[in-house]
Order: C-alpha cells, then sequence, then structure tokens
C-alpha cells in the first residue's frame, strides 16, 4: 500500500473494512490547487503559475477480477457502481462521471483496467475554484492504474492530458489543461510554471519566508454548473473574428496589446450585432 498514513487515510481504511470486509491494497491521491498568475489563459494556450495544496482526494482501494468498479463517497454518504464495459452518464451522481470519465480515458489510451472496490474523500472544498474536480480524476487515474499494475507506464503529463480529455469529453465541462497538470506535476513548496500550448513546464521554488493566504469568498464556483464552457466559447470567437486580419494567429495567446487595439472594431461589431 502507498504510505500515506495519518488520521484521514485511517479512517478511510477503516470505511473500507466496514463496507467492503477486507484491507485494502492501495491509496491514492490528487491535491488540490490555488492559481497565482493565469486566470482563464490556459485554454488560450497561455502561461500559468499554479500550485498544489496540501489538501487533497485520497482513494483506498482494492483490486477487482472483475470489471465492476463499487465506489463509497464519504463527503457525499454515496455508494456509486459502474461497469468498465458499460460506462453510462449518470445525471443524478454527478461526482460518479469524474471517475468512469477517467476510466474511459484510460482504457482509450488502450489501458486495460480492471474493477475495483474503493472508498474515497477529500478535504478539497468543493466548488471553491481550488480544483476539487481535478484531484478526483488525478487521484481515481492512479487508482486504476495502480489496480491495474500499470502505475509506471505512463508519463505525469500524459496522465494529466487524459485527465482533462476526461472531464471534457465525459463529463462535458471544456476545462483546460492547467487544473489536472498541477494536481499531477506540483511539488511541495513550489509552483509549476507552465506553457499550456507547448505543455514545457518549470518548478519554481517558493521563498521560504512566503506564506499564500487563500481567501473564503462564499461565492460557489463550480465548473460543471457555471459559466465556464461559455467563457471558453467567447475566446474561441473571439480569436475566430481577429483572424479576419491576422490570419497567422491560433490563439489570443497570439495577439498583442497593439493588435487588439487596432481591430477592436471587429469584436465590438460582433457584440454589437448579437446584443440586437
Amino acid at each position: 500500500m502507498t504510505t500515506l498514513q495519518d488520521d484521514r487515510t485511517e479512517a478511510l481504511i477503516q470505511e473500507f473494512r466496514q463496507r467492503f470486509g477486507a484491507a485494502p491494497h492501495y491509496v491514492s491521491r490528487g491535491p488540490g490547487r490555488v492559481n497565482l498568475i493565469g486566470e482563464h489563459t490556459d485554454y488560450n494556450d497561455g502561461f500559468v503559475l499554479p500550485v498544489a495544496l496540501k489538501r487533497d482526494v485520497r482513494f483506498v482501494l482494492r483490486p477487482r477480477a472483475d470489471r465492476q468498479v463499487r465506489l463509497y463517497s464519504v463527503e457525499f454518504g454515496e455508494s456509486g457502481v459502474f461497469d468498465l464495459d458499460a460506462l453510462r452518464f449518470a445525471p443524478d451522481q454527478l461526482w460518479l462521471n469524474y471517475i468512469q470519465g477517467m476510466a474511459q480515458s484510460l482504457e482509450q489510451e488502450g489501458i486495460r483496467l480492471t474493477g475495483i472496490d474503493a472508498v474515497f474523500g477529500g478535504n478539497v472544498p468543493r466548488a471553491s475554484g481550488l480544483s476539487s474536480s481535478a484531484a478526483l480524476e488525478i487521484a481515481a487515474a492512479h487508482a486504476f492504474l495502480a489496480a491495474a499494475g500499470q502505475s509506471d507506464l505512463l508519463s505525469g503529463p500524459r496522465i494529466a492530458q487524459l485527465a482533462q480529455r476526461a472531464e471534457n469529453h465525459f463529463v462535458g465541462v471544456n476545462c483546460g489543461i492547467m487544473d489536472q497538470f498541477i494536481s499531477q506535476l506540483g511539488r511541495e513548496n513550489h509552483a509549476l510554471l507552465i506553457d499550456c500550448r507547448s505543455l514545457e513546464y518549470t518548478l519554481v521554488p517558493m521563498p521560504e519566508e512566503a506564506a499564500l493566504v487563500i481567501g473564503n469568498t462564499r461565492a460557489s464556483r463550480s465548473l460543471a454548473s457555471s459559466a465556464y464552457n461559455e467563457r471558453r466559447s467567447e475566446c474561441e470567437q473571439g480569436v475566430a473574428l481577429l483572424q479576419q486580419a491576422l490570419p497567422g494567429i491560433r490563439a489570443l495567446r497570439d495577439v498583442t496589446s497593439a493588435q487588439l487595439e487596432a481591430n477592436r472594431a471587429l469584436l465590438i461589431m460582433y457584440i454589437t450585432a448579437v446584443a440586437m
């Protein structure tokens, strides 16, 4: 079993014993994140500088001999079951879709998964802007890979890409790569500078005397229920309009401030037409 021995893990293990009648074999985790610089720039091919948090989502799990996945969410107080050969979006259990989507994404990569029994829980506040969904995806990815005996098969960046694909194509949130990337590749006492076009990244040491203070504004923020997809669509529409004058651009990253100012009439005309 992966070593993550503390009271939280022990509580998950005890819950697992009660529900499944034996000890789990593995523990997996995915941390949440806070972003220092670069809001909404990841899906515009820009740069971001997030930091992984000590708050995380953890799975305790045991492989099964079949393709059934049996789960219990401590946070939601709910059980969920699905078959790896019959993945279907669950409108009444949205948390289950992130795990199903991760399973689908891994299998689309050519990895034959096995079923699992698992209990999971996290202390990343939901709908808080701290990426509890990416934490769940990364923890689920490592749970499935451990159960299948494939923990060393994929690189960290590839796991992040597959988690993004799960959220884009199964859950239906057209998120960028930042959240999954930092959850997978973050390191203690470091920020992570990510070029979201090339996926090159650099660990940036945090000053020893620095402290991050995360304030709770009490404003709920869930990508799945917010206007996130709408914001991304608007950015893509902006690129399409600007390409009339700047055919060489691929994303808003490629547009300089001077070019944006010189072509603002294209955007204003479109906004005016939509408003009418």
